[in-house]
């Protein structure tokens, strides 16, 4: 009885789900929030939503986040009914053009962000028009492979990356050249452009989320910590072309 009851709420909640997840996201962002379509399944504990799109054009910025498919694991056996935190959630074909960080810089909002013990991301294009780590490279755009992040509390976009485990990315910039990243047990491998074919090597350990930070808060820390990786990375990269202009011949 109480299965067939669930697959009876599966067709009841799922468009009230839906309109929730949105409502949360547009409201955590400022932006208007539509899904094409969502799918409910109590019984074996899942949620998943085709074709997220969120717009925001004012005077803050301008901000377009486009997902073509998340899939969200839930308790099973209607264990979604009463917590509704992903114990993991899965994004393909996410697509962000931001004008700055500042679109990210939100209060705090009424409702608590969405819950993720793992994530995993796949296919995804990140495009910052000015970067503020770094202004003066101009446009930038951030080619995810796969990302693999731990517990995130979704403050902004970009919280996975307090969590990050493992990522494989390009990062193309508009002065020219193409970075390779590959992080994985603790380390950032960077090739390409500036840095060469041999790839820099250098321990990197994300910062740690404070659960007293909101969204502009989260957001001031990630530019912090961006800096002092590109700096860090700069510097390995001087001793090493330092150390082989020394070299005897």
């Amino acid at each position: 009885m109480w299965l067939g009851a669930l697959v009876i709420c599966d067709a009841a909640f799922e468009a009230r789900v839906r309109a929730q997840v949105g409502s949360r996201l547009a409201e955590a962002l400022h932006a208007d929030a539509a899904i094409d379509r969502g799918d409910l399944a109590l019984v074996r504990g899942a949620f998943a939503l085709d074709g997220l799109s969120i717009q925001r054009d004012d005077e803050v910025g301008h901000l377009a986040i486009r997902v073509a498919r998340i899939d969200c694991a839930l308790l099973p056996l209607g264990g979604g009914l009463f917590d509704r935190d992903c114990t993991e959630l899965a994004l393909r074909g996410l697509r962000v053009e931001a004008s700055s960080t500042a679109v990210f810089q939100q209060p705090r909002p009424r409702r608590a962000p969405l819950h993720a013990g793992r994530v995993a991301i796949d296919d995804a294009h990140l495009e910052l028009a000015a970067i503020a780590v770094a202004p003066s490279l101009g446009r930038a755009v951030l080619s995810i492979q796969r990302a693999e992040a731990g517990e995130t509390v979704f403050k902004t976009p970009l919280s996975w990356l307090f969590a990050l485990r493992a990522l494989r990315a390009t990062v193309e910039l508009s002065g020219g050249g193409t970075l390779q990243l590959v992080y994985a047990a603790g380390e950032l491998q960077v090739s390409g452009g500036v840095f060469g074919a041999q790839p820099i090597a250098l321990a990197v350990t994300p910062p740690a989320a404070d659960p007293a930070d909101d969204g502009p808060a989260e957001t001031r820390r990630l530019v912090a910590f961006g800096k002092d990786v590109a700096q860090r990375l700069i510097a390995r990269k001087a001793a090493a072309w330092l150390t082989s202009k020394l070299a005897p011949p």
